[in-house]
């Protein structure tokens, strides 16, 4: 049985307006480490991942700032063991 193809994500075209200088340096940055024109992408892509993931987790901080961290912590493990419980029963209708 041939395994399943890896389908390539979905990608989207995005025109972007910036200084000269933003775009020298980056092209800098990505040239010194011998990296080629389609790789400002990447960097682009993956730094707006980070930004997104910063922000979520500023946001979190913030909104979990007066729990105490023993409340805090019960919260979590709570979460994680329910998570798991429902992926153990997904996969166990799956048998």
């Amino acid at each position: 049985m041939p395994k399943k193809a890896i389908a390539e994500p979905e990608t989207t075209r995005l025109t972007i307006t910036w200084s000269k200088d933003a775009d020298l340096a980056l092209r800098s940055f990505l040239g010194e480490r011998g990296m080629k024109k389609g790789d400002i992408s990447k960097f682009i892509e993956e730094a707006v991942r980070w930004r997104i993931f910063q922000q979520t987790v500023r946001q979190a901080r913030q909104a979990f700032a007066d729990v105490p961290p023993g409340e805090l912590q019960r919260m979590i493990e709570e979460a994680v063991a329910d998570v798991r419980a429902k992926r153990y029963r997904q996969r166990a209708e799956r048998l």
